[in-house]
């Protein structure tokens, strides 16, 4: 049974079966343009994920902006969606640092209101096109606590690795008490009815320790530059002989 408020806030966002729907591609295809145009010049971002419901007052908000300003000092820009909660101390944490803070905002019935702590801004109705910029532009997530939001983020990423659809990239679950029971549950039923393969948990960290989140992220970038590296060298092979 839909919960009550469910229909009338269904009414107010949603229209995909309302006319004619061909106008709909152009909002898509300028959603796309509007974000790879803003954030064609964005290198070695991290992805903050987490509730838009956890106050200021949280330890995990607190948490977050600490685990952004150590981030940021560190020369990596901050995506978040936008919204407030985690996004917000995302958002936060690299503003203070005058780092790149993106915020990827969506539209929505409830709880998503643009944080003040943004220095790129976008706006999207669609989420499969926000969703495409956070891994497009991100080489590595943290998931922070959260919900519906935070886990289908965290799975997607999850997916796109283990399908060999995107780089891998350190995905990061931070908050041992509250991820725990999830990854437990995933070890215990996933791999006993053998739906994923053992090292498909290699993708994952759990971590109470920002400074083992940085460790990892920092590995992963000097990585990812190799990587960069070796496929200019690979698609110019004069430049050595002129090196």
């Amino acid at each position: 049974m839909l919960h009550p408020s469910a229909h009338n806030d269904a009414n107010s966002i949603i229209d995909d079966f309302k006319g004619d729907q061909s106008w709909r591609i152009f909002r898509i295809i300028s959603e796309f343009t509007e974000g790879f145009d803003k954030l064609s010049g964005l290198n070695d971002a991290v992805a903050i994920f987490g509730s838009a419901r956890l106050a200021p007052e949280h330890a995990y908000y607190q948490k977050t902006v600490q685990i952004a300003e150590l981030l940021s000092q560190h020369g990596f820009a901050i995506i978040s969606g936008g919204g407030p909660g985690i996004m917000e101390a995302a958002n936060k944490g690299a503003f203070q640092q005058r780092q790149a803070s993106v915020g990827l905002n969506i539209q929505l019935p409830q709880e998503q209101r643009p944080n003040p702590y943004q220095n790129i801004s976008l706006d999207f109705r669609y989420f499969f096109v926000r969703k495409v910029m956070f891994v497009r532009y991100s080489i590595g997530y943290v998931c922070m606590p959260g919900g519906f939001g935070t886990l289908d983020e965290f799975f997607e990423a999850l997916t796109l690795m283990q399908t060999h659809k995107t780089f891998p990239m350190p995905l990061i679950l931070f908050g041992v008490d509250f991820w725990s029971g999830l990854l437990e549950w995933i070890k215990d039923k996933l791999l006993e009815y053998q739906t994923i393969s053992s090292e498909d948990l290699n993708f994952i960290t759990l971590t109470d320790d920002p400074n083992e989140l940085l460790e990892i992220m920092l590995q992963h970038r000097d990585w990812k530059a190799q990587q960069r590296l070796n496929e200019h060298l690979a698609n110019n092979p004069d430049y050595t002989q002129l090196k």
